[in-house]
């Protein structure tokens, strides 16, 4: 019955195997998109392990990257302009995480309210989102917003698109910095629950992020040192949270995680902007 099983997935085991498991179960945690279970896993569904899923990393934000992508050229396509095809994108790009990492930012800078370590841990757990948060999250998604829309203006469809795409890896290794140089914030949180990646293996997603964005980048048309200020500003980003967290709750939390993706996101298309500038 396993040669059957093997013969009829035709993907033959070992790492093969390994990878693609890894790279669903992090397509799984990240978004909502409906990713099967694959005919070989025992518990599809259950929490990744990031000691694992880290160094697939990359390639799942590549692919949560398509969408949006997709969704900011057809709209250029249908003619609805650089704006709309923005917003629509980051609509499409939201949708597709189920606002996993806005989640993060709106409960990371609700917790600055609080007086205590904590009071800010209590706060971050709160599903009640408050002032912080929502004015955060009108921030952010105000800048990435206007961040693709200007970029329009500067480089043609698929470049842009390449961006999305390119941004989505960079920004989600970037959010792993807090995970992986500091110590869980509660005993019993979700970051303690799905393990820190290693450092070693951190940085191989870094590098891996790194090389992908650079060819996707330079087949795109994007210049060299837009695509190196890109990943700097993301990496900068997520260390600055991972920094945040330290002085604020002397930890990491999942949600801090989030918070340093959406911050690396907006970092990273701001520095394509900087290259790009008329």
């Amino acid at each position: 019955m396993s040669d059957q099983l093997q013969q009829a997935d035709g993907i033959p085991p070992g790492p093969c195997r390994k990878t693609f498991s890894d790279l669903a179960r992090a397509l799984r945690f990240y978004s909502r998109l409906p990713i099967p279970a694959l005919p070989w896993e025992d518990d599809p569904h259950g929490l990744p392990d990031f000691g694992r899923i880290v160094r697939v990393l990359p390639l799942a934000g590549l692919v949560l990257g398509l969408l949006p992508a997709a969704a900011f050229g057809l709209s250029l396509v249908l003619g609805l302009g650089p704006w709309l095809a923005a917003i629509l994108s980051v609509a499409t790009a939201t949708v597709t995480t189920g606002a996993f990492h806005e989640d993060g930012l709106a409960d990371t800078t609700d917790s600055f309210g609080g007086a205590t370590r904590e009071r800010r841990l209590a706060i971050m757990k709160d599903s009640l989102i408050g002032s912080f948060g929502t004015s955060a999250l009108v921030l952010g998604f105000s800048l990435r917003i206007a961040a693709l829309a200007t970029l329009a203006g500067r480089t043609d469809a698929p470049a842009v698109m390449a961006a999305i795409v390119l941004v989505a890896a960079l920004s989600r290794v970037a959010g792993l910095v807090p995970l992986v140089f500091l110590p869980p914030a509660r005993s019993d949180g979700a970051a303690q629950a799905v393990g820190r990646p290693a450092r070693e293996d951190f940085w191989r997603a870094a590098a891996l992020a790194a090389a992908l964005a650079l060819l996707l980048g330079l087949s795109a048309g994007l210049p060299a040192s837009g695509i190196a200020l890109t990943a700097f500003l993301s990496a900068l980003a997520g260390i600055a949270l991972a920094g945040v967290a330290k002085r604020h709750i002397q930890g990491q939390t999942g949600d801090i995680a989030g918070a340093a993706q959406q911050v690396a996101e907006i970092a990273a298309l701001i520095g394509l902007l900087i290259a790009l500038r008329p």
